[in-house]
């Protein structure tokens, strides 16, 4: 993402910052703007040109509007449920 979970730097950083803090599931985030090779590195890897991009157990999920879609139908809420009793 841009920034971090304490200082997202983008809105759609902070979008996806909030949703998984209303879900309260612990997450992590690494600030792409630190790092141009990893921002390349991630766009690639993911095939998703932008940020921030959320990763499920190691799975590459969606970007913010993806996330947003999944929150507002509940599915994000049951997949990270099944993930984290897994």
């Amino acid at each position: 993402m841009k920034g971090t979970k304490d200082f997202p730097q983008c809105g759609f950083s902070n979008t996806v910052v909030q949703i998984l803090k209303l879900l309260n599931v612990p997450f992590e985030t690494l600030n792409i703007l630190e790092n141009e090779f990893l921002r390349q590195a991630l766009k690639e890897y993911s095939n998703w040109p932008t940020f921030p991009q959320l990763y499920i157990d190691g799975e590459f999920f969606g970007g913010c509007d993806i996330t947003v879609e999944a929150y507002k139908s509940g599915e994000l809420q049951e997949l990270l449920e099944k993930t984290m009793c897994s």
